[in-house]
């Protein structure tokens, strides 16, 4: 029998990527802290969200495969989160102009009751264009990517921001890593397709 597959997340974006894999599959808010630790690296803190995430949900679902997603972007060593509105949208997108971001996708996939976890992170790196306050303002006005961290959405007009995107993985830049998923939910009991 096949085991019921939970996402660990709220995000519509997760959810319509999942969904693309065809397998039936509940959607539950995470309970994690997703507060940085000290010198905590990008990598590092998005893999362990990703964890934390799916074991805040594994462990009420023990027989469940669930899997954990978290994305930061990194900007010379400096992690942007969401800018949440449109000021810090603004600040978040003049800083990129014409510059290298990263970002960084962590995903965990767990199944409690066997007590198997996979996860990894995929980068993904974006080079922008040179952003003139004009440009900026218009793809806010059209986009509004206020819950996108680093105020991009790269399925939507934000393509027209950058000059190059490149990543093993292009769901990754979107949320969630569907090449890599695919093989941890093979690998504890899924089979895809």
């Amino acid at each position: 029998m096949t085991p019921k597959l939970i996402l660990a997340s709220t995000s519509v974006y997760r959810a319509e990527l999942l969904a693309k894999l065809r397998q039936p599959f509940e959607q539950v808010a995470p309970d994690c802290d997703e507060t940085p630790f000290d010198n905590e690296s990008a990598t590092a803190l998005v893999e362990r969200l990703a964890i934390n995430k799916a074991k805040s949900i594994a462990d009420t679902n023990p027989e469940a495969i669930v899997i954990g997603s978290d994305q930061v972007a990194d900007l010379d060593g400096q992690i942007l989160g969401k800018p949440g509105n449109r000021n810090a949208a603004i600040e978040q997108l003049q800083a990129l102009s014409g510059k290298e971001l990263v970002f960084y996708t962590g995903l965990a996939v767990t199944r409690h009751s066997t007590d198997q976890t996979r996860s990894s992170v995929v980068p993904t790196r974006v080079v922008f264009r040179t952003l003139t306050p004009h440009k900026i303002e218009r793809y806010l006005d059209a986009d509004e990517p206020y819950n996108c961290a680093g105020s991009f959405k790269s399925e939507s007009l934000g393509s027209a921001l950058v000059e190059s995107m490149s990543s093993d993985d292009p769901a990754a830049l979107i949320g969630l890593p569907l090449i890599r998923l695919s093989t941890y939910l093979d690998e504890l009991g899924i089979a895809i397709p």
